[in-house]
């Protein structure tokens, strides 16, 4: 197979975009699908102060090498939860990362807000995926309010979307489908979130970062087995295999014909957040769900 673009020998075959790519132009392409995301949805300018929310997973790095090269005025944030075999794994592949490309690079410990993963799952009964993810957003969205940073990006990918969209689905989940897609505006009490990677797949990051020499990080979290998520991925991808471009064309026409319904049907219904009157984070409830989970780490 030639590549589509310059007609050298391709390396990576997109049946999605009836295309292959050589490794330089591969590398092109990933770059055009990101601006393309950025600016048909208008998730940023190069005035705004980028928080890019780092993992150390191909997704993350890989935003944030193409949002450096792109000129964009941004910063890094990895949120060290302490768990065992994992974090302190991925935290040195964030940090080498960053010192490598030259991006300024914020860490915050959890083990010194008094919330270790390892602890708060002997706490809690539920999942603590759920948990987790409640404390990755809470910080993620208040550093970038607390040091003036007008945009928070993070990696997810459109097998990421597309997966969370068929679970919303699924779900007939209302709420969530009102607040789903690339650009989230900002409002009172949360920054402007943005995911510019919503057009590229999986297969094609794990690409982009091979080929760009992005050392990161394969250690899972241990506590991720069973995931739901993982599943619709399975699914998807099995669609996507007899239908290439599925995904893309169902997360684009969720956004372009369906989400407006429901996020009208969610600014209606759905209830207002106020200040939390410990931190002042929006919630709906008395506290917010952090504030809650501090509560029970102190019992």
């Amino acid at each position: 197979m030639k590549c589509t673009r310059c007609k050298k020998i391709a390396a990576v075959a997109l049946p999605s975009h009836n295309a292959g790519f050589c490794p330089e132009c591969f590398k092109v392409f990933f770059s055009r699908q990101v601006e393309k995301a950025i600016k048909e949805r208008t998730l940023f300018s190069k005035e705004d102060r980028i928080l890019i929310a780092l993992s150390g997973g191909k997704d993350s790095l890989a935003l944030a090498r193409e949002l450096h090269l792109l000129g964009y005025n941004t910063a890094g944030l990895y949120i060290d939860l302490a768990i065992p075999g994992s974090s302190e794994t991925a935290r040195d592949h964030v940090e080498r990362f960053c010192r490598d490309l030259g991006i300024s690079l914020h860490v915050l410990e959890m083990e010194k807000e008094g919330m270790p993963i390892p602890e708060v799952r002997k706490k809690f009964n539920r999942p603590v995926c759920s948990v987790c993810g409640r404390i990755k957003r809470y910080y993620f969205n208040r550093f970038a309010l607390d040091n003036g940073f007008s945009v928070l990006a993070t990696g997810h990918n459109l097998d990421d979307e597309a997966a969370r969209l068929f679970s919303n689905v699924m779900r007939w989940d209302v709420s969530y489908l009102g607040s789903q897609g690339p650009d989230l505006p900002a409002e009172q009490g949360f920054v402007r979130k943005v995911k510019p990677l919503y057009r590229l797949s999986e297969f094609e990051t794990v690409n982009y970062s091979f080929l760009a020499g992005i050392d990161y990080c394969y250690a899972p979290c241990p506590y991720s087995k069973g995931a739901s998520f993982t599943y619709y991925k399975y699914l998807l991808d099995e669609l996507e295999h007899e239908q290439p471009g599925r995904k893309i064309s169902f997360y684009e026409g969720f956004l372009n014909r369906g989400r407006q319904a429901f996020d009208h049907i969610d600014q209606e219904g759905g209830e207002k957040p106020g200040p939390c009157p410990r931190c002042g984070y929006p919630t709906t409830g008395d506290i917010c769900g952090v504030c809650r989970i501090r509560e029970v780490m102190h019992r």
